[in-house]
């Protein structure tokens, strides 16, 4: 497998501790940090010793000096994610931007359509599409087998207070950007992406955070003959425990990203009661409440890696065969550009005062 040469913009949380740890891990098969690109000269001289061989620039710009890069995975602040990749994509250069893939809907359709211009591929890093905990749930919610899917509850939340730099408006901060992405990709997943698809209800607000950029979201998204699904991050509640619940008329499938558990039961073995219109009353004729014993069928487990192992790798793996097969991608830049309208849509709702 030839490997190909890609050049990485910023060594933050993303950059260093996602993106290159996946480089420098036994599963990278694929690709080689030629270049790394920061503003900060102390990361720079620690890239050095993280991908030996590699050179480091100042400024990405720099770049559309060099020859041979397949690839350039743009981890930069989330305020410069549309800047920086429109740039890339004219000068030819193949990207994957971190989430948010930008700022509003038109961004995204303008980054997508500048790749289609140039010739170039463009995606997004949103991998949680591909994290085994969402995989199974969405197999489960498809089968059939917890009966009508009526509610599916996400929960991104905990109690932790921040004072960086994605605490702030101005940078795109605010955990409907930072974090949204994800529970609102795998709510819009559950949705199939219906083009009907709408926010019913939204809320922002700043709880605890330091910053002018909301701490607290809560999001409620369906679509005509879809469930209702909630969404909520939360910064302020330290009783947290599932990320995901599905409910459905047969039961229900609960999970975190590393074990689920699922309830159900089976028509077949639990045939339907007619409707009684008088009072129920028991053998001795005695008033008693409608209750029954169902036939229920339990199933638990665990999942093997999470949304920043096996996820990213089958991330990376697709994105090689794009690059070098032309293989549809596992997260096409279409699908993002609808989650990024959530957001829009979300904060055009729920305008909050400008601080910094």
């Amino acid at each position: 497998m030839k490997r190909l040469d890609l050049a990485i913009i910023g060594q933050g949380r993303s950059g260093k501790n996602i993106h290159g740890a996946f480089y420098r891990s036994d599963a990278n098969r694929s690709f080689n940090v030629r270049y790394v690109v920061d503003a900060d000269a102390v990361s720079r001289e620690r890239a050095k010793e993280l991908y030996p061989g590699c050179e480091t620039l100042a400024d990405y710009r720099l770049l559309f000096e060099k020859k041979g890069v397949d690839l350039v995975v743009n981890a930069s602040y989330s305020d410069m994610h549309y800047s920086v990749t429109k740039d890339l994509l004219r000068h030819g250069l193949n990207v994957l931007v971190e989430k948010p893939f930008a700022r509003n809907r038109w961004e995204c359709e303008d980054l997508i359509r500048t790749a289609g211009e140039n010739g170039v591929l463009l995606a997004v890093f949103q991998q949680t599409f591909l994290a085994p905990f969402y995989l199974k749930a969405k197999s489960v919610a498809d089968s059939g087998l917890l009966g009508r899917i009526e509610q599916i509850n996400i929960r991104y939340s905990g109690y932790a207070r921040r004072w960086d730099w994605q605490t702030t408006q101005k940078r795109m901060g605010g955990s409907t950007y930072n974090t949204g992405p994800h529970p609102i990709g795998l709510a819009l997943g559950f949705l199939d992406f219906d083009p009907l698809a709408k926010v019913v209800y939204s809320r922002l607000d700043t709880a605890i955070t330091s910053g002018d950029a909301e701490d607290y979201s809560k999001i409620l998204i369906t679509a005509p003959g879809k469930p209702l699904v909630d969404i909520e991050m939360s910064a302020v509640d330290p009783y947290s425990t599932h990320n995901l619940q599905i409910t459905g008329t047969r039961g229900a499938l609960r999970a975190t990203t590393s074990k689920y558990e699922l309830k159900y039961w089976v028509e077949d073995e639990n045939p339907p009661r007619p409707v009684v219109h008088e009072t129920l009353r028991n053998a001795d004729h005695e008033p008693v409440y409608c209750g029954e014993k169902l036939i229920w069928h339990e199933e638990s487990g665990e999942f093997t890696g999470t949304a920043f192992t096996t996820a990213v790798y089958a991330f990376y793996e697709n994105l090689y065969r794009a690059l070098t097969e032309k293989a549809p991608l596992a997260v096409p830049p279409e699908k993002v550009a609808d989650i990024i309208g959530v957001i829009e849509k979300v904060h055009a709702d729920n305008p909050l005062p400008v601080r910094f």
